[in-house]
């Protein structure tokens, strides 16, 4: 899966890449802002950890040019622009494809098939044992039985004192005796929020926030815990569409 970010200081253009990455296969949406300050703290911080980074040229505050300089080390960067003379800043600064606006989507596929180009040789190159876990063990109630758990299965981890509860997105449950604390050091920050001093959630499960409450898949609600709120709303906005009028 080809994790994607798009960064771009219009809420159209933002829609138009979301629309295409969503409609294709092997892309997963991780986020995207309309400024590029945030974006830069998201990537640079580890909040999020594209393969790809679709920027923008032209934006107030930092350019996208002096964005893709500042994070050319973290992802893959794809410009997106109407302007044709920036290409060769574009390049210097190694991005992987220069596409101009409007993007079709043929263009947009033409760009994709790049990045997947690249991903896939880096990925070689460094080799399998470098690739980050994706599931991790757990010991069960029953003596000398192990049970293996995936991150994508998680919908969210209820702390019960000394022990945890993994509820699962079909439904099941494993109890096992860990703490939070022990097995958030085993969890990509990018992918799970603690949003509880008893819960911690897949964000990729996360239905809608109502005031304090994160409402998840299966309808489960969780409490938001005020010394979290703040931690767990700036991921959340990074993958929110907001409209540059005025109310």
């Amino acid at each position: 899966m080809l994790r994607c970010f798009v960064v771009d200081d219009e809420a159209h253009a933002i829609e138009v890449l979301t629309r295409y990455i969503q409609k294709t296969h092997g892309l997963e949406l991780v986020g995207t802002e309309e400024n590029p300050l945030v974006a830069l703290h998201a990537i640079t911080g580890g909040e999020i950890s594209p393969d790809v980074t679709f920027v923008d040229v032209d934006m107030p505050e930092l350019t996208g040019i002096d964005l893709a300089g500042l994070i050319n080390t973290h992802t893959e960067v794809v410009f997106t622009t109407a302007y044709p003379d920036y290409a060769l800043k574009a390049f210097e600064k190694n991005a992987l494809d220069y596409m101009l606006k409007p993007i079709t989507y043929e263009r947009f596929l033409e760009s994709v098939s790049k990045v997947r180009s690249r991903v896939h040789a880096q990925k070689s190159d460094t080799g399998k044992e470098n690739e980050p876990d994706d599931d991790f063990f757990i010991k069960s109630e029953v003596k000398g039985k192990m049970t293996r758990i995936r991150f994508d299965e998680i919908t969210y981890i209820e702390s019960l004192q000394n022990y945890l509860k993994i509820h699962l997105s079909d439904g099941a449950s494993h109890v096992t005796y860990l703490t939070l604390k022990e097995l958030e050091e085993h969890l990509p920050t990018n992918r799970f929020s603690r949003v509880h001093k008893s819960f911690i959630v897949n964000n990729t499960r996360v239905q809608g926030v109502d005031s304090n409450q994160i409402i998840l898949e299966g309808n489960s609600i969780i409490n938001l815990g005020s010394n979290y709120r703040n931690d767990f709303l700036d991921k959340i906005n990074t993958k929110l569409i907001k409209s540059k009028r005025k109310i």
